[in-house]
């Protein structure tokens, strides 16, 4: 049997995290955007680390699984 938890953890992580979709954090004039559709490096590289920090805490701290079959 697979563990489908990474995969599943991440993929949703990622559409929640996209900068600019839903919120970016640092925004062009404001400190956090809501749905503005753009985005900087600087909030790329937060996204990233809260991407990493979530998915971290998911999956190791948590000790999620997910298993199909």
């Amino acid at each position: 049997m697979a563990d489908w938890a990474p995969v599943v953890v991440g993929v949703v992580l990622f559409i929640l995290l996209s900068p600019g979709l839903l919120f970016q954090l640092p925004g062009h004039t404001r400190h956090v955007e809501f749905g503005s559709f753009k985005t900087n490096g600087k909030a790329i590289v937060i996204h990233t680390l809260i991407f990493f920090t979530l998915f971290t805490i998911f999956i190791l701290a948590l000790k999620i699984h997910i298993y199909a079959g």
